[in-house]
């Protein structure tokens, strides 16, 4: 069946070159139809090859399958998070004929130029340099000519595979037919400008006002609605550097470059965090290439084509889940993960609360400035994979976030400690959930309600006493998972009945043959030995029929 999909078409074929080049097995039995065991990876290095020359679409897949650590081994999300699509520029020409189609006006009167030499080029798309007719200079991410057509067909492709694997033991457990399309969702979304320049939109108004940070030192670029299409985004310009490449002035900071970086670290930290716990959208990709210092000292956050959202429940459960992190609390962050995660198969309890606890264990001896929390939350995920539960994706988005923010205040500032950064930010939290932005308002609803229970509450309880005297209370008990039960008494109670007629019949029909004298009767015997005969074998093929008799 395999070897038949990979000689449909010559993408097909190519797959199967790039596969069996770099030397996966499992796929190369697979390919020339030898029977195969369950899917195996290949080595992480292998997988990094393979996708890089398959192409942009397999790039986007790595770097998805990079934000679930709780489906992959730390050493494949190393190898995988790190990946880049080594593709060229398109021609400006072939760029200039996209910027045509999408515009509604002549190009020459939107825009008075436009650098031909691009300044990022991707797997999707590459950005020039332009200037609006008004001035204004402007960022333009093009996409790429042809791509729709080679992600539909790569997206076909991987659906096929993920439905062919998804019959093993291996694509049950991981779901992979919900993987392919949680991707296929993704990298469409990724290829719908659109979307992106609202989720743009989005995020520069949630951190326009916080009381956590200043919000006049992080910029996100605006959005150019009026030119803005499904295929061309039009984002301010802004001039800066590579947060990780920048020389820091420490101008603000008495000249003390250190204090500056110290202070953009906190910035970015308490910027992400309001993302993740208060607004429940963020920003899932802050590597260092979508960090921009700025000439005017502000820090820029750039490309918001992977984002993550957060329900308030999520929320929740993970601000107690990075508090038990912190504590080291094995049985707190078990019963945590069960609140977010599916069990796939009946979960034991206890053994996942001892892997918990020897993975917290090689912390105990440690400051917490030495704990890579990242790293340790990657860990808890492997663990509940382990233990055959399945969280949802976004803890992914959520994982690799807060691998790439901790990643980079570490290089900003060595000394960097999340913990302590944390702990204000924690207790505001904790505030928040306890009493909500307007304590006053709170405390007024708390108190209402109070007293319309206290109002409420003795004639609720004269109304049960009246009850208790009058013997008219009536309990409704309603116990869950009953009706298998019920079924299988009522199957067993029928047939024990079926059998007690079958009985009756032979014993009849015993009776009336051994008192037939003159031989009349043997009719009517014959017949309620037939009749019992032909109940009888219905009733053991039944029985052998729903497989338990033994």
């Amino acid at each position: 069946m395999f070897s038949r999909l990979a000689q449909a078409s010559a993408r097909q074929r190519e797959i199967a070159e790039v596969v069996l080049r770099n030397g996966w097995g499992y796929m190369r039995r697979l390919l020339t139809g030898t029977r195969a065991e369950e899917p195996q990876l290949p080595p992480p290095a292998v997988l990094r090859n393979i996708l890089v020359e398959l192409g942009p679409v397999y790039v986007k897949l790595g770097q998805l399958l990079s934000t679930r650590p709780d489906l992959l081994p730390p050493e494949y999300i190393t190898e995988l998070t790190a990946l880049q699509a080594e593709v060229p520029p398109v021609a400006w020409e072939e760029v200039e004929v996209v910027i045509r189609q999408q515009l509604r006006r002549p190009m020459e009167d939107v825009f008075t130029t436009i650098n031909p030499q691009p300044v990022a080029a991707g797997s999707i798309a590459q950005t020039h340099r332009a200037t609006l007719a008004d001035g204004r200079e402007v960022a333009l991410k093009i996409q790429r000519p042809g791509i729709e057509a080679v992600v539909d067909q790569d997206i076909a492709l991987l659906r096929s595979l993920a439905d062919l694997v998804s019959r093993t033991n291996f694509g049950k457990y991981y779901d992979l037919k919900s993987l392919a399309e949680e991707f296929a969702t993704a990298l469409l979304g990724e290829l719908d400008f659109m979307q992106e320049a609202a989720h743009t939109d989005q995020l520069r108004t949630n951190l326009s006002d916080s009381r956590w940070f200043d919000p006049k030192k992080l910029v996100v670029p605006a959005i150019y609605w009026d030119v803005t299409t499904e295929k061309l985004l039009v984002m301010e310009w802004l001039n800066g550097v590579p947060l990780l490449s920048a020389k820091f002035s420490g101008v603000g900071y008495e000249g003390n470059a250190a204090a500056e970086g110290r202070a953009i670290v906190s910035l970015l930290v308490n910027a992400f965090f309001q993302q993740i716990y208060i607004d429940g959208f963020f920003h899932a990709d802050p590597h260092p290439g979508n960090l921009f210092y700025l000439h005017d000292g502000r820090v820029a956050l750039l490309d918001c084509g992977m984002v993550g959202r957060l329900d308030p429940r999520t929320q929740q459960v993970l601000t107690e889940m990075l508090l038990a992190i912190v504590n080291l609390d094995a049985q707190r962050c078990t019963q945590l993960t069960l609140q977010l995660a599916e069990s796939v198969r009946p979960v034991n309890m206890a053994q996942l609360e001892g892997d918990y606890d020897r993975l917290l264990r090689r912390y105990y001896n440690l400051s917490l400035g030495q704990v890579n929390f990242s790293q340790l939350f990657y860990e808890i995920l492997q663990r509940a994979r382990a233990n055959y539960l399945r969280v949802p994706g976004n803890m992914g988005l959520y994982a690799k976030t807060l691998a790439n923010l901790e990643s980079v205040a570490r290089k900003l500032d060595p000394e960097f400690n999340l913990s302590d950064q944390i702990k204000p930010l924690m207790t505001d939290l904790f505030r928040r959930q306890l009493v909500g932005e307007a304590p006053i308002p709170a405390l007024l609803r708390t108190a209402l309600d109070l007293k319309t229970l206290s109002l409420q509450s003795p004639r609720q309880l004269e109304l049960l006493l009246e009850r208790f005297t009058a013997e008219t209370l009536q309990w409704n008990l309603t116990l869950r998972d009953l009706d298998p039960l019920r079924r299988s008494m009522d199957d067993s109670a029928n047939r024990l009945s079926f059998s007690v007629v079958v009985g009756a019949l032979i014993i009849g029909a015993a009776i009336i043959l051994a008192n037939d004298r003159t031989g009349q009767l043997f009719w009517a015997s014959s017949t309620l030995f037939f009749s019992a005969s032909f109940l009888g074998l219905w009733l053991v093929v039944s029985i052998l029929r729903s497989g338990r008799l033994k």
